[in-house]
């Protein structure tokens, strides 16, 4: 059975099998990882999980650009299968583009579903959070988004260019 954990550099060697599919210059969606996040070495992988955890932490300021949020991992066993992230709060760039939550799972385990569990997962904190929406956004073309993000409750707002390129804009209600 798949759970959601938060990241723990234990699953070092599976992420970075993950990452080999995604392929080395892919953006992972939820994933928190920077272009000048040394993910290769243990130390640097061990060192990158815990500026995850410490993300969540609100007492604790964020880099420029950042804001707070809560990573998890998608893993069942010992094996890295995706990742999800809760943004406690929109600046300007997510609530044009990114939004509350991303994600993405590694391209050998899509189509069991688990996106879709580990959206409805995250829904769940986002509402111990007190969050009354959330804001989810995908590539107009990435259908399987499009029909997580409508099964687990969104409505299109829009969709519009942003700096990353269009984005479709889909609210949830908490």
């Amino acid at each position: 059975m798949p759970e959601l954990i938060r990241p723990t550099a234990r699953l070092h060697s599976s992420w970075l099998a993950a990452r080999e599919e995604w392929g080395l210059d892919a953006h992972m969606d939820g994933a928190g990882l920077g272009s000048d996040d040394d993910v290769e070495s243990p130390g640097g992988f061990a060192a990158w999980v815990e500026r995850l955890h410490g993300y969540a932490d609100r007492t604790v300021p964020v880099e420029q650009g950042r804001v707070h949020a809560t990573y998890w991992w998608i893993a069942e066993d010992d094996t890295y299968l995706g990742a999800i992230d809760l943004r406690h709060h929109l600046n300007a760039f997510l609530l044009d583009a990114g939004g509350h939550i991303g994600y993405s799972v590694r391209p050998s385990e899509r189509r069991r579903g688990l996106a879709g569990w580990a959206l409805e997962s995250v829904l769940h904190e986002a509402r111990v959070m007190g969050m009354d929406r959330v804001l989810l956004t995908c590539d107009p073309d990435n259908s399987a988004s499009v029909r997580t993000i409508e099964r687990g409750g969104g409505v299109l707002e829009d969709v519009r260019e942003t700096l990353i390129g269009p984005k479709c804009r889909y609210w949830i209600d908490l």
